[in-house]
């Protein structure tokens, strides 16, 4: 009885878990399929954005990798980091000439949605590109 018991539980469990996708286009797994990401644009260039997510992402925490994905237009960049042991992942696009869409993914070790870490992030960006325009 104890060893249908736990059968149960681990075929829950493996049913509850599995991969959710990045926006920078990599997967990692995940416990909860909520919501973990925020989006912002402005009125600024694609290198301006990236550069202040960069910022961003070193002052929160570690920066990890930095890439292009490989599907994508040169007008998409990507960063991958951590802040305070938690996974973030940064996308910065062109959506037009001078403007720029960044949204901010972020999960738990364990694979749970953090948006509070992803509004953390988002926010320092745009205090870094308030920063920059002075």
């Amino acid at each position: 009885m104890k060893m249908k018991i736990f059968a149960m539980l681990a075929g829950a469990l493996v049913v509850v878990t599995g991969c959710v996708s990045t926006v920078s286009g990599t997967h990692t797994p995940a416990v909860t399929p909520s919501r973990d990401y925020v989006s912002d644009t402005y009125d600024k260039s694609i290198e301006q954005v990236y550069s202040a997510a960069i910022t961003a992402l070193q002052t929160q925490g570690t920066l990890v990798t930095e890439y292009i994905p490989h599907d994508e237009t040169n007008s998409v960049k990507a960063l991958y980091g951590l802040v305070n042991d938690h996974k973030v992942w940064i996308r910065v696009e062109a959506v037009e000439q001078r403007a720029s869409q960044v949204t901010v993914q972020s999960r738990t070790k364990l694979g749970v949605s953090d948006i509070d870490t992803a509004h953390q992030v988002a926010t320092e960006i745009a205090l870094q590109l308030q920063q920059s325009t002075r």
